[in-house]
């Protein structure tokens, strides 16, 4: 029999630290605001540490009920470096496999549970074949920001102007594509996914979106004042839909990174530097730079005499130069990749780390004053809460349309120019990096001036009589008022 006086909200997030973390900090946020609410949150896994071990993370949360559900196949193993389209896939699948023991922990739930609402990630649409079934009113959460979900909500429309003969946007093409509401200025190549079938699947999504009970974003209205309007406008819903609520709850972001409870060699090391003296360079879990680039990245570093904070990984096993490497796997280090005697030229300035810090933490050290970001939302949301302006680097997905957003709407950031071939030439990332942390005079002083009033209005959002605090009271209306289990049968 169910516990009337527990009403639980279930949820159920996409593998993955970057779609992980900003769950459970929802979840968290939830119970600090509106603690009458429990919180369950199912956990589904890659069937291999693919998107990074998360079980000590979860491990220091209380407060949270999880359920791990058990890896489902074998077919969906990846190979230890799979491109991002791959792992956009694999989520896609891995939640469609996963329905069977989704509804199962749902039934189990039931029992003793009044269940208020499903949240799901964005890559779990297939979770609505489930919630349906079961008459769960069912939210999305969406872990990037309102700029990235305008374009996505688009996508169905712009692909019926694609499809007229009058009118056909190539997505490859340079066309600069300005007319769309809550979006900045944006070439047609960087709007479209390359891959078709993510493009598909994602036209799917926005679709399955615009019909779900409301949107969670990771954002606040006054970061993301265009697209937080179009949105709530219903400029952005396919043809024929009405847009659901939105609600900008952000920013959700983990206080501190768990850094393997002791204090980063890296920190200990910054801890010697000036202040806002040293760039940090750091593109998340999965962008693996070629040797070529590293080098060029190197040879930017050295020439601008700025002192740095670099996390680097080593290439892929299909790197033409790692595969002429007469070293077996295990023996392979990033020293490697890097020019001869860099690492000695520049021990008085610079820091390099092997595959990862705690960028959390990092960010929000007094000696850090800017950041070299891939553009992913968790990293951008980190660098405006602690202050720290970019260079913007993005590579797939909505790190395209934030670039943009960074660099056009909000000023933020100054963008790297990449060669026909994709390439980021050394001299480029000397300029872009020169320019940051000039802090005296110039562009660096205007970004750093303008991130530091994004930070406090970051910090205002979640004040009482913030933004976002009176958006999550909303949601925790909507979800009071919700089905309760006493409507279905077992």
């Amino acid at each position: 029999m169910a516990d009337h006086n527990n009403k639980t909200i279930v949820l159920y997030p996409s593998p993955g630290r970057s779609h992980l973390v900003p769950m459970i900090e929802l979840g968290k946020l939830i119970l600090t605001h509106h603690p009458s609410f429990s919180i369950t949150m199912i956990v589904p896994t890659f069937p291999n540490t693919v998107a990074g071990d998360t079980s000590h993370y979860i491990s220091a949360v209380s407060g949270i009920i999880f359920h791990r559900l058990p890896t489902v196949s074998d077919e969906l193993d990846l190979k230890n470096y799979p491109s991002i389209d791959e792992v956009t896939r694999l989520r896609d699948r891995l939640a469609e496999l996963n329905n069977p023991n989704l509804r199962q922990t749902l039934l189990t739930l039931f029992k003793t549970s009044t269940l208020k609402a499903l949240v799901i990630d964005f890559f779990c649409k297939a979770a609505l074949q489930v919630s349906s079934s079961l008459n769960i009113p069912t939210y999305f959460f969406f872990t990037s920001g309102a700029t990235a979900l305008a374009q996505i909500l688009h996508y169905p429309n712009l692909k019926n102007i694609s499809d007229n003969d009058c009118f056909r946007i190539d997505a490859e093409s340079e066309m600069l594509l300005d007319h769309i509401p809550g979006l900045p200025p944006i070439r047609a190549k960087e709007m479209f996914p390359p891959d078709d079938s993510v493009l598909k699947n994602t036209i799917d999504t926005a679709i399955q979106m615009a019909k779900s009970c409301g949107i969670i974003i990771n954002t606040f209205e006054t970061l993301e004042q265009r697209a937080s309007q179009a949105l709530k406008d219903g400029k952005c819903v396919p043809n024929g839909e009405t847009m659901p609520p939105v609600y900008c709850l952000g920013p959700v972001l983990a206080a501190t990174v768990d850094n393997k409870n002791d204090y980063h060699m890296c920190l200990s090391w910054l801890d010697l530097q000036p202040k806002q003296r040293v760039v940090f360079l750091c593109f998340g879990s999965m962008v693996f730079f070629s040797s070529k680039q590293l080098k060029e990245m190197a040879i930017g570093l050295e020439r601008s005499r700025v002192r740095f904070l670099w996390v680097v990984r080593v290439p892929p096993p299909e790197d033409e130069f790692r595969r002429n490497l007469a070293v077996a796997d295990a023996e392979v280090s990033v020293e490697m990749f890097l020019p001869e005697g860099f690492l000695d030229r520049t021990r008085d300035r610079g820091l390099v780390v092997k595959s990862w810090a705690p960028q959390t933490d990092v960010l929000s050290h007094d000696s850090v004053g800017g950041f070299v970001t891939h553009c992913g939302w968790n990293s951008v949301l980190e660098a405006l809460c602690a202050g720290v302006p970019m260079v913007a680097w993005p590579f797939i997905g909505d790190q395209m349309v934030n670039r943009s957003f960074l660099v056009e709407d909000i000023e933020v950031a100054v963008p790297v120019v990449e060669s026909e071939d994709g390439l980021v030439f050394g001299a480029e990332l000397e300029k872009r990096v020169i320019e940051l942390m000039d802090t005296e005079n110039g562009k660096g002083k205007v970004l750093r001036e303008r991130t530091r009033a994004l930070k406090e209005k970051a910090v205002g959002a979640l004040r009482e009589g913030g933004c976002s605090l009176a958006a999550l009271a909303e949601l925790a209306t909507r979800f009071d008022k919700e089905w309760s289990t006493d409507d279905y049968e077992f």
